[in-house]
């Protein structure tokens, strides 16, 4: 961290040079096969059967079974149940095309866990959105971690990684993340219906929360998400985050002419992309004059605006990588915190004896309920976290993780030549009850570190992916979800009054499929 002196001085010539010229150039690396790095990584790759014999769902040229998800009988919100259906009809091992591209997908953990093991240090994956990554390209931007593969991805992680994976470094950030927790509280106070306690649609209130916190971790500035007469900026952003997922899902689903001619919903998504950046580079401008202007009066203090002077510190890191690594955190936080904090919420709600347990761990460690949340209260949390990886197997984030293998395989017995794009699809088997006990009802004891109540695979449950290309936002969305669930259960007792069960829908990654209407009773 920086403070005056000579560190100052050096951080002000890195960040006029930086700022003003940006001269660093991307390098767009693709998902295609590295043919120097090609070779068998399975013995009897021979021996195997060939690719073509995987089974799956027959479908016409080119478009494959695309039209099955838009004429019947699925639809692109119901992607993850079709994926189920087909995983009873053909097994642990199906290919399909939709649109031109060829997926294996991949329901055995076994199978799963040996691709894990041959990824290796460098593993490629397709882009985590591909509109996204057209996007940066069209616009000449950074394209971000999860849009590039080799080298130039080796380089953005290894600048991040001290900063966004170490558990020390992430705690820094605890006292900013109980601030915006208690003031979405004194927003929860003043919203919630004065006779029945109700909240309806909270996912739109957890994503502001969601948006506070990375504001505030990023630019160490609050900008005003609870204040009834001040949220049009956070909600603009939330909204056109929802629409560029959504507008993305469409063109998915579709025959992709966008990726050739700009049709009327990629136009739509590229609005909001722009909007979406154009917002965030004021906020990222706003802070960089900031701490140029203390630069300047040699004031600024150690610890100050940390995340981005470090990350500006880095002379590997482009301004553009700066902007895109914080871009990058408000838009996945957004897209994958905000979901998962109300399907943990749900999960709570529905299960009121797990609800009260927790609760009573939460009293003796954290008894005052004004205090903020520290790491020590935190480390003697245990149940708590059981509950958060309960609620994950409940309600997974998304119903993949992909990965584009450098060398061949032989997976279930079939050849998987290298290049092939797989589907790890761990997340659908999470409520099966070969792989789980009772797995319909929600246990948080499974998980109790020492002595679980059964024997889980190891590769079943990776909510944060695995490996090298494990989630780089993983310690603060972990960190922010502890603390939003301590204090709100130290201060409301949360209820579900629909007779409608909450369920996830499809929109790239997984979403509740209704608004979620929860009921807040103030604890005595």
């Amino acid at each position: 961290m920086w403070k005056g002196g000579s560190n100052s001085r050096r951080l002000g010539r890195r960040l006029l040079r930086a700022y003003a010229g940006d001269g660093g150039r991307r390098c767009m690396s693709t998902v295609a096969v590295n043919t120097d790095d090609v070779g068998r990584s399975d013995h009897n790759y021979e021996n195997a059967r060939p690719f073509s014999e995987i089974p799956g769902p027959r479908g016409l040229p080119y478009v494959g079974t695309l039209f099955e998800y838009t004429r019947g009988p699925f639809s692109p919100e119901t992607y993850h149940k079709a994926l189920m259906q087909r995983y009873f009809k053909y097994g642990n091992i199906f290919k399909e095309t939709i649109s031109g591209e060829t997926i294996v997908h991949l329901f055995d953990p076994d199978y799963i866990h040996h691709v894990y093991q041959h990824e290796g240090k460098i593993p490629h994956i397709p882009p985590l959105l591909e509109t996204t990554q057209m996007y940066r390209k069209f616009r000449d931007m950074s394209p971000g971690l999860g849009n590039i593969n080799g080298d130039e991805w080796y380089r953005l992680r290894s600048a991040v990684q001290q900063m966004m994976m170490r558990p020390k470094a992430v705690s820094v950030y605890l006292p900013s993340v109980n601030r915006v927790a208690a003031d979405f509280l004194d927003r929860l106070k003043r919203i919630r219906d004065p006779s029945t306690g109700d909240v309806p649609n909270f996912m739109n209130e957890v994503m502001k929360w969601t948006f506070e916190s990375s504001a505030m971790t990023c630019f160490e500035e609050r900008q005003g998400s609870f204040d009834n007469d001040t949220d049009s900026f956070t909600q603009s952003m939330v909204d056109a985050n929802n629409k560029i997922f959504f507008l993305s899902m469409k063109l998915r689903f579709g025959i992709p002419w966008f990726r050739w001619l700009p049709s009327p919903t990629w136009k739509k998504v590229v609005h909001n992309e722009d909007y979406f950046f154009r917002c965030h580079t004021y906020l990222v401008d706003k802070t960089v004059a900031s701490i140029q202007k203390l630069v300047d009066k040699n004031q600024l203090q150690e610890g100050q605006y940390s995340f981005l002077t470090y990350l500006l510190g880095r002379p590997e890191l482009s301004f553009r990588d700066v902007s895109i690594i914080t871009l990058s955190l408000f838009n996945d936080g957004l897209k994958t915190t905000s979901p998962t904090t109300v399907g943990q919420l749900y999960c709570l709600a529905t299960n009121p004896d797990k609800q009260d347990k927790l609760y009573e761990e939460i009293k003796k460690v954290a008894p005052n309920k004004d205090e903020p949340v520290t790491n020590e209260m935190l480390s003697r949390l245990p149940y708590l976290k059981g509950c958060i990886k309960e609620g994950f197997r409940f309600f997974p984030i998304g119903v993949e993780v992909s990965r584009i293998p450098q060398k061949d395989l032989v997976i279930g017995g079939y050849q998987i030549p290298a290049g092939t794009h797989v589907q790890l699809n761990n997340n659908m088997l999470l409520r099966l009850d070969q792989y789980f006990d009772d797995p319909e009802s929600y246990i948080p004891e499974r998980w109790a570190r020492g002595k679980p109540t059964e024997k889980i695979h190891p590769y079943l449950l990776l909510p944060f992916g695995y490996g090298p290309r494990t989630c780089a936002g993983r310690r603060f969305a972990e960190q922010e979800m502890y603390v939003f669930l301590v204090k709100l259960l130290q201060n409301f007792r949360v209820t579900w009054p629909n007779e409608q069960p909450m369920k996830q829908k499809y929109e790239m990654l997984l979403r509740p499929d209704i608004p979620a209407t929860f009921r807040f009773v103030p604890r005595n």
